[in-house]
């Protein structure tokens, strides 16, 4: 089975990037075929500075590695190393209807924040559907907040293939109910949007300012506290098996727990748990030769499947005129 997902370059990698994508993307490798990308095309509708983007897209490379992301068993690339991409999403966006894409929430929701309503941002869907149609992938992890998206793919490869012939292959949500939405400091999901994240590679500092404005309650300490309604505990789960959430949710159903002490056992164990991959990333960002050999591989490895199936869809649609010029 062909797993396919990406990540934006759009900032420093927090909890919820971790826990609700990379992390899955690094188990998936070692049982299926992954097709793993920076999306650095998708992040010119909210990144504007130039440098910013460039520095961005080395950064979550080297994240990416640093965290367990294996080149030789996982194919993963930059987005706009392959330049078939933008090709299809042309080809693709004469079969969408423009009121699919009015109806995205993400476009809505984006335009209620204060960014500007420009056309890539409103077609965000197609170029998002050409990322996953190109490399026919079966299953696409997501959080909830992109379910609609990878709906309108199907509806567009449904459309074309209604039209063309079959030629996409319809993918599946991958959905982690458990990880779907990982909750930043406010209780909101977690986003760079939103500045509520726990980056994992901030210094101490940051680290420490970030985890103790976890939002909380006010219930008094000599009263049980509520871990489904909690924030802190929400967060602090995704590093707990089964039994560390069990003894965590009695703590908190027992009087006397102190939301302060329990921060700092967070900060602690988020110290503990990336300080191994800290060490690594610093070592690929001093490593230029490195980091550009790995991503032309990468990029090589994509576009040999990309190829494949832009061939494939150019021939359907009647791009290919030379082939009917030999028929004479």
């Amino acid at each position: 089975m062909r797993v396919l997902s990406g990540i934006q370059p759009s900032g420093t990698l927090h909890l919820g990037n971790y826990f609700a994508m990379m992390k899955r993307m690094i188990d998936y490798q070692k049982e299926h075929e992954l097709f793993c990308f920076i999306v650095n095309y998708h992040a010119l509708t909210s990144v504007f500075d130039a440098d910013r983007l460039a520095q961005g897209t080395i950064d979550a490379i080297c994240d990416f590695i640093a965290l367990g992301i294996d080149p030789e068993k996982a194919t993963f690339y930059v987005q706009s190393d392959v330049p078939e991409v933008t090709e299809l999403t042309w080809i693709l966006s004469n079969v969408t209807p423009m009121g699919l894409l009015e109806r995205a929430h993400s476009y809505k929701d984006k335009l209620a924040r204060g960014l500007p309503a420009n056309h890539g941002l409103f077609a965000y869907p197609v170029l998002m559907a050409a990322d996953i149609l190109l490399y026919g992938a079966h299953r696409v992890p997501v959080g909830k907040d992109q379910k609609q998206h990878l709906e309108i793919t199907r509806d567009i490869a449904l459309r074309f293939n209604n039209t063309y012939g079959e030629t996409f292959i319809l993918p599946e949500p991958d959905i982690a109910e458990d990880v779907a939405l990982v909750p930043g400091i406010d209780g909101q999901k977690m986003s760079k949007s939103y500045g509520n994240t726990i980056d994992i590679f901030a210094d101490d500092s940051e680290l420490k300012k970030s985890v103790m404005s976890i939002v909380t309650d006010a219930t008094p300490i000599e009263e049980p506290k509520d871990p489904d309604r909690c924030t802190l505990f929400a967060i602090y789960s995704l590093f707990l098996d089964e039994e560390g959430k069990k003894e965590l949710r009695q703590r908190y159903e027992r009087p006397g727990l102190k939301y302060v002490s329990v921060k700092k056992e967070l900060l602690k164990t988020i110290r503990e748990f990336f300080e191994p991959y800290r060490e690594k990333r610093q070592a690929l960002i001093e490593d230029a030769d490195y980091i550009r050999d790995i991503m032309k591989y990468g990029a090589d490895k994509a576009r040999s499947v990309a190829r494949d199936y832009l061939e494939k869809t150019r021939d359907r649609v009647g791009v290919h005129y030379q082939q009917k010029l030999s028929k004479r």
